[in-house]
């Protein structure tokens, strides 16, 4: 505005020269001055934008993942600067669906962005996505070559057993379709499983919505899973192994199989606790769920808790008009508490949220879980294929269901009571050193 002014006043008195006195006379006053902001606020790929693709996205999103482009040099990410922008301000990318601000916040595997690090990305794609100083790069991250076990890689090692389903094909079109194979673990003795990961084949992920077995679940943005120091799941000899593996078509033949990764504990390591499994909520869903046309519903589902137990992992499942889930604990004195809700719940995305070992419920006897799910068959739900349908449970991808996939172990009375109380002794410590 002043800059303005000035020139009219120059033109008016007929005094070239006096108009670049008074313009350079603005460069000088606030020419620095914003200089000197504009470099504070520069943000460029190579200092403050590649360490976040590094840490956040990088996993996925690089040659031979399964993400449909890599993003691990500026040129690899230039031309996709103004979709990630969008994917990232929106909370779409990268996929974590749990609310930042209700229930616990502590997971193992919490790859959500800070709001510094999504401000960080949005001012660089609005400042035009510069690369700057190419020496501010950091040093490439070191991935494993070709197709590698997620799990195997935080663990050091391949996995000590790999069993696989049988093949199916998907034809180009038609029906979803349910492959039950039940086959044999090849196992000759009895062993403890620490870890376990399962995975369908590179493209046979364009087919799968999910493919359960007796030992793990694959899901997109589920990466396997690796228990707790002293808990584990026994696989027997001669086990068989049942998968229920979810095909649909995507307009091209595609031949498939789940294969499972099992990582062991030593021979001689027998884990204190057993850590078991529950699909919470879907009886319940089977009998009561009911979704009219154009509304939102809300149902709920109880679950009681015989024993003291401890949650470590919490996977929300619905369809794709699936809106939110939460997941808390009635306790036997009637404190309600919130535990975990995904506020966003994403069909495309599964994702398991596991819990660190001081954050995990820890729950007494005599609990009641109590699961809400909300479904919107509105015209406002993007992925609603019609709101003027009813829709009630069922396995196919438009229909719906719901329910929470949990891990848990259960406690002894007074193995529960160490636990409160060493957290007791934690809390203490912290307040005490702020």
């Amino acid at each position: 505005m002043h800059q303005t002014t000035f020139g009219r006043r120059g033109r008016r008195n007929g005094s070239t020269r006096g108009l670049g006195m008074l313009v350079a006379g603005v460069f000088f006053v606030l020419g620095p001055a914003d200089a000197v902001l504009a470099q504070e606020a520069e943000v460029t790929f190579a200092k403050d934008v590649a360490s976040i693709l590094q840490e956040k996205c990088e996993a996925c999103h690089r040659t031979g993942q399964m993400a449909p482009m890599a993003l691990t040099t500026y040129a690899e990410v230039r031309p996709w600067a103004r979709a990630i922008r969008e994917k990232v301000v929106a909370g779409d990318m990268p996929p974590w669906h749990m609310s930042k601000t209700t229930g616990i916040q502590a997971f193992v595997n919490d790859i959500s962005l800070t709001a510094e690090q999504i401000d960080t990305i949005a001012r660089w794609v609005d400042a035009g996505a510069p690369l700057g100083d190419p020496g501010d790069l950091p040093s490439a991250k070191e991935w494993p070559s070709g197709e590698r076990w997620r799990v195997g890689d935080l663990l050091g090692r391949d996995p000590d057993l790999l069993v696989s389903s049988t093949p199916w094909t998907q034809p180009a079109e038609g029906q979803d379709q349910w492959w039950q194979p039940v086959v044999d673990s090849g196992l000759t003795e009895d062993r403890w499983i620490k870890a376990v990961e399962v995975r369908p084949t590179l493209e046979g992920r364009r087919i799968v919505h999910h493919g359960n077995s007796a030992l793990a679940e694959f899901a997109v943005g589920k990466a396997g899973e690796i228990y707790p120091d002293n808990t584990g799941r026994l696989l027997e000899a001669d086990q068989k192994v049942s998968f229920d593996i979810h095909y649909h078509s995507v307009g091209e033949e595609i031949t498939d199989y789940l294969t499972i990764g099992v990582w062991f504990y030593p021979k001689d390591v027998v884990p204190k606790y057993v850590v078991k499994h529950s699909p919470m909520g879907v009886f319940q869903a089977m009998d009561t769920f009911d979704l009219p046309p154009h509304t939102v519903t809300k149902h709920h589902a109880f679950i009681p808790l015989e024993k003291p137990t401890r949650i470590l992992s919490y996977q929300p499942h619905m369809h794709v008009r699936g809106k939110s889930m939460s997941l808390e604990a009635i306790y036997p004195d009637g404190r309600v508490e919130m535990l975990s809700f995904v506020e966003n719940f994403n069909f495309n995305w599964h994702v398991n949220y596991v819990y660190t070992d001081d954050a995990a419920p820890l729950l007494p006897a005599g609990t009641m879980i109590k699961l809400t799910a909300w479904h919107d068959n509105t015209a406002g739900n993007r992925a609603n294929p019609d709101p003027t349908q009813w829709v009630g449970w069922g396995q196919r991808s438009y229909d719906d269901m719901y329910h929470a996939h949990v891990r848990y172990i259960e406690l002894t009375e007074a193995d529960y009571d160490d636990l409160v109380q060493e957290r007791r002794r934690a809390a203490r410590t912290v307040s005490n050193n702020p």
